[in-house]
């Protein structure tokens, strides 16, 4: 197999997944600054979407879209469990993870591709820079609505770390460097946070 990967939140999810996993997949580096994803062979021969990052399969076949490539690790390296080994526990962590996508991730990564990112993105895509501050806040609503409804729970889906934190982490990880930060009113989320800031996976060496 091959990673193809870049800078940004998007790639690290499956990076944090697959050192959850222990797994190590040989990587491509693609120069997400440069443009090398917008253009061919990249997004002719990789991926027609120009997005990172993809995973190349064995027999050639490409996978893109961050959940789609872990759901595929999870079943080709089920332990240790990171989506569920129930049918109620793969339900539980897809809920929680496509709420934490629509709610938190995604108005805040277009909160900065409209704004600080504007620069980069405005040639590459369609830009609505009179609605950055819009999606900032609504990424911080989402983040309000989630912080009390972990405050019984070490990890999002329950007692177990799931991709649905690491999908969250990786993207409040990046917002703090983009002008995003994480509020301290949000103390439940804060406290989760550093924990997760605090394992191996985010720290490798």
């Amino acid at each position: 197999m091959k990673f193809y990967t870049s800078v940004g939140p998007n790639p690290r999810v499956v990076a944090l997944f697959m050192a959850e996993k222990g797994i190590s997949i040989p990587e491509v580096v693609v120069d997400l600054r440069g443009g090398e994803n917008r253009r061919a062979p990249y997004n002719v021969d990789v991926n027609p979407a120009g997005q990172t990052p993809a995973l190349e399969l064995d027999d050639g076949t490409i996978l893109t879209e961050i959940t789609a490539i872990c759901e595929y690790l999870e079943e080709r390296f089920p332990d240790p469990a990171l989506i569920g080994t129930t049918p109620e526990e793969r339900a539980t962590t897809r809920m929680w993870t496509r709420r934490i996508d629509l709610k938190i991730c995604e108005p805040l990564a277009n909160g900065f591709r409209f704004a600080e990112g504007l620069p980069l993105f405005e040639s590459r895509m369609r830009c609505l820079p009179e609605a950055a501050a819009g999606l900032k806040a609504v990424a911080q609503d989402g983040l309000r609505w989630l912080d009390p409804l972990i405050a019984e729970r070490e990890f999002v889906a329950g007692d177990r770390i799931s991709l649905a934190d690491i999908l969250l982490f990786a993207f409040l990880d990046f917002g703090a460097g983009v002008g995003q930060p994480l509020d301290p009113a949000n103390g439940n989320i804060l406290r989760w946070y550093e924990g997760m800031k605090a394992r191996p996976s985010a720290n490798p060496s």
